[in-house]
C-alpha cells in the first residue's frame, strides 16, 4: 500500500495550482481597483461587507451573518449596530419563529449599495475599454466557465 505522503501527484495538479494563483492574484488586482472608490459609501470595509450580503443576498440572521463574514458574533453585533443607527439595516421577527431576529437592508441601505456596486462596474468597465473585442470574447468565455464553478459557499 502506498502511503498519502508518497502519493505521485495527479495528472494536471501543478497545472491547475499554477491557474488557480494566477485566477485568485487576478481577482485581487480586480478588486482592489474596484474598491477604491468604496469610500465615497461613508462605510468602513466591515459595515460596507456585511450590508453588501444582506442587501444581494436576502435577509439573514446575525449569527448566519458572522458565518458568511467570517467574523465571531459580538463583532457582527457591533458591525449591525452601526449600520442600525446609520438607517442601513433593521431588525426583524422572524415570521416562522418570532424568537428569531432577522436582518434586512433598509430601503436607504439598498440604494447606497447599489451606487456603490454601479461605481465599481463602471470602474470596471472603464479597464475593460482598453481591450481589442477578441480579447473581450475571450474574456466573456472564461467568466462563462467561472460562473460555472461550484461555490463554496456555505
Amino acid at each position: 500500500m502506498i502511503s498519502k505522503a508518497n502519493k505521485l501527484p495527479e495528472p494536471g495538479q501543478a497545472e491547475r495550482a499554477a491557474l488557480a494563483q494566477r485566477l485568485h492574484s487576478a481577482c485581487v488586482r480586480l478588486l482592489r481597483r474596484a474598491r477604491r472608490d468604496d469610500a465615497a459609501m461613508g462605510l468602513p470595509p466591515g459595515q460596507a461587507s456585511a450590508l453588501s450580503v444582506l442587501v444581494f443576498g436576502g435577509a439573514c440572521t446575525l449569527g448566519e451573518l458572522a458565518r458568511i463574514e467570517q467574523v465571531r458574533a459580538p463583532t457582527m453585533t457591533r458591525i449591525v449596530d452601526a449600520l442600525e443607527r446609520r438607517g442601513h439595516v433593521r431588525r426583524e421577527a422572524d415570521a416562522a419563529d418570532r424568537r428569531r431576529v432577522r436582518l434586512r437592508a433598509t430601503p436607504a441601505g439598498v440604494r447606497l449599495m447599489q451606487r456603490g456596486r454601479d461605481r465599481r462596474v463602471d470602474v470596471l468597465g472603464a479597464a475593460l475599454g482598453g481591450l481589442t473585442r477578441s480579447e473581450r470574447a475571450t474574456l466573456a468565455a472564461a467568466l462563462d466557465l467561472l460562473e460555472h464553478l461550484p461555490s463554496t459557499e456555505p
